[in-house]
């Protein structure tokens, strides 16, 4: 994978004109003992990570945990204390303000979760702003517009005004002016914060679905853990200015790093985390020109009673012990086979499976082909979202300073 963003021990400390928190901070005191001693905020504490290009890196935490702060630092806005951030080959931290510029002109974009739309101009105007304040000729710059409105479903809004909108709408605006530089990274802070629990799972749904189409460089910060499960391809979780854990989904459900993070994913719903091929066995298989006698000897040899019959890696059917015990061993598999055999392609999550886990036979988990890459039962769904007492208990609950 291609690193866009690479970011190395940045700090940013507040009101330390004598460098007293700074020399705290390199002592290894905490948040709260540099404020209440000396009055200076950490705002963030030796952070470093890398965001890879066309990734989703969600940065989340409490309020005042510092997720803010950072992804100012990302693009200058806020110039860091201490550390490197390198968009490519430019440092944001320590290049000139000619190179910031270009930096923000041509790379990263800033979304907000406050629209910022100049309520006179129309949503045309609103969004081709950023490209002429850079220069674009009039007619290239209401073209691109045009085109980043077409992406975000607002085309026929172009001439409105934004109090014409609903909230939701606005902040499509608002993605599509990002959009129109055509920058490699966004930048988005807290985007959908401001909008209605409905509107704001929209706004989601879309991007994800935008996301399929332009794989951009996305960080995108938020406070809400199942907005970070939802979109990020890995997810930072901070406290006190500083990562705690970095990570897929699936990473920080299963194994979170400590009592804090541990108390963030008490109460989510596994089933919206972990996909089939997260939880997919092995599926044993017999090709459909096979005869019964293969198809016990594969049953045998995996001590398996249920086995699939594919063609091409495609599942075509399946076979149970009974089946295969009750037919001629030089029968074809392909004439006594249940043809049909449920199936579900591996990228689904577990919560949109449970139908099909209902029917009592095994479901074949499928490829971007369709190909057969694994089995999952209702027996493994149910054992893999079991919570285990000593994870989801009081103790672990009370014990994260939250």
């Amino acid at each position: 994978m291609t690193i866009k963003m690479k970011v190395r021990n940045v700090s940013k400390l507040f009101n330390d004109e004598s460098g007293e928190g700074w020399k705290r901070v390199q002592q290894g005191q905490s948040k709260e003992q540099i404020f209440r001693e000396t009055g200076v905020t950490v705002g963030i504490n030796n952070v470093s990570f890398d965001v890879n290009e066309g990734e989703i890196f969600v940065i989340m935490g409490l309020s005042g945990s510092g997720k803010s702060t950072l992804v100012r630092t990302l693009n200058g806005l806020i110039p860091s204390s201490a550390g490197e951030i390198w968009v490519d080959d430019v440092d944001v931290a320590s290049c000139s303000k000619e190179e910031l510029r270009k930096v923000r002109r041509e790379k990263c974009c800033m979304v907000f979760q406050h629209f910022a739309l100049f309520p006179h101009k129309t949503v045309l105007d609103n969004v081709a702003f950023g490209l002429k304040v850079n220069g674009v000729p009039k007619e290239e710059r209401y073209k691109r517009a045009l085109e980043s409105l077409d992406k975000v479903g607002l085309d026929a809004h172009a001439d409105s005004y934004p109090g014409e909108l609903s909230g939701g709408m606005q902040q499509r605006v608002g993605l599509a002016r990002g959009l129109a530089n055509d920058p490699e990274i966004l930048l988005m802070d807290e985007p959908f914060g401001a909008l209605d629990p409905l509107i704001r799972r929209e706004m989601q749904d879309e991007l994800v679905v935008l996301q399929r189409e332009l794989k951009k460089t996305i960080i995108f910060i938020t406070h809400d853990l199942n907005e970070a499960l939802l979109l990020g391809d890995r997810i930072a979780i901070m406290k006190d200015g500083a990562f705690v854990q970095v990570g897929t989904a699936q990473d920080i459900v299963s194994d979170p790093a400590d009592a804090y993070v541990k108390a963030f994913v008490a109460d989510i719903d596994r089933s919206r985390v972990y996909t089939a091929s997260d939880i997919a066995e092995d599926a044993s298989r017999v090709p459909l020109t096979a005869r019964v006698s293969d198809a016990i000897a594969a049953m045998d040899r995996t001590e398996t009673e249920i086995i699939h019959v594919v063609k091409d890696g495609v599942p075509a059917g399946l076979l149970t012990r009974s089946d295969v015990e009750s037919a001629k061993t030089s029968a074809r598999v392909m004439d006594i086979m249940h043809a049909h055999p449920p199936t579900v392609p591996q990228d689904a999550y577990l919560n949109e499976i449970y139908s099909e886990a209902q029917t009592g036979m095994p479901l074949a988990v499928t490829d971007d082909d369709g190909k057969l890459v694994g089995v999952v039962s209702a027996e493994n769904i149910f054992e893999h979202l079991a919570s285990d007492e000593e994870e989801t208990g009081p103790d672990s609950i009370t014990s994260a300073a939250i």
